[in-house]
C-alpha cells in the first residue's frame, strides 16, 4: 500500500524564512550605509532565527557590525577630536552621519560652542534657517568671536540675505547680545 505524502512547504514560500530574508538584507543594506547599530539589529534577528544557513551568515555580518560600532565609540580621543571627524563628514556632504555625530557631540559637551557653531552650519546647508539661527545665536553667545569667522564662512551663504543673520553677525554698538534673533519677525 503506497503511503499518502503531504508536499512539504518550499523555503521560499515558509513565512519565517522570507522573514529571515528580509532582515538579513536589510542587515546588509543597513551596513553598507554604515548605520551598523541598525544592522546589528536585523542581523541579531537572523542569528536568532530558524533558517542555520543564514543565521551562521548573519553571524559574521553581525560580528563586523560589533567590531564597527567598537572602533567607533573608542576611536575619538577628545570631543574636538570628535568634532573634527564631525565637520569632515559635513564637508564630505555626508550630513546624515554628520548630524549624528553632532548630536553625540551636543549631549556629551552641551556647552561647546563649537559644536552649536557646527550644527549652525549644518543645519544651514540643509535648509534648517530657525535651527541654524538659534544655534549661531548660542555658539555666538558662548564665544562672540565666533561672530567674525561666521562673516567669512561659506557655510552660512544660505543666510546672507536674512537680516536675523546679519543682525546676530553685526550688532548695534553697545549692544553686545541682541535678543534671540531666531524668533523674531522682521
Amino acid at each position: 500500500m503506497a503511503q499518502k505524502t503531504t508536499p512539504k512547504q518550499s523555503r521560499a514560500e515558509d513565512p519565517s524564512f522570507a522573514q529571515a530574508v528580509q532582515n538579513y538584507e536589510a542587515g546588509l543594506r543597513a551596513m553598507q550605509e554604515h548605520k551598523f547599530d541598525k544592522a546589528r539589529g536585523y542581523l541579531q534577528k537572523v542569528v536568532s532565527g530558524a533558517a542555520k544557513d543564514l543565521a551562521d551568515r548573519a553571524a559574521v555580518h553581525l560580528s563586523a557590525c560589533n567590531q564597527q560600532l567598537e572602533r567607533t565609540t573608542n576611536q575619538f580621543k577628545s570631543p574636538e577630536e570628535h568634532y573634527d571627524y564631525a565637520i569632515s563628514l559635513l564637508n564630505l556632504g555626508d550630513y546624515v552621519s554628520a548630524r549624528e555625530h553632532l548630536e553625540d557631540l551636543a549631549k556629551q559637551v552641551p556647552k561647546a560652542d563649537y559644536v552649536a557653531y557646527g550644527l549652525a552650519a549644518l543645519n544651514c546647508l540643509t535648509g534648517h534657517i530657525e535651527d541654524a539661527l538659534k544655534n549661531l545665536d548660542q555658539a555666538i553667545r558662548q564665544n562672540p568671536a565666533l561672530r567674525f569667522q561666521a562673516r567669512n564662512d561659506s557655510d552660512f551663504q544660505n543666510l546672507v540675505e536674512d537680516p536675523r543673520f546679519t543682525e546676530l553677525l553685526y550688532p548695534d554698538p553697545g549692544e553686545e547680545f541682541p535678543a534671540d534673533v531666531s524668533n523674531r519677525i522682521i
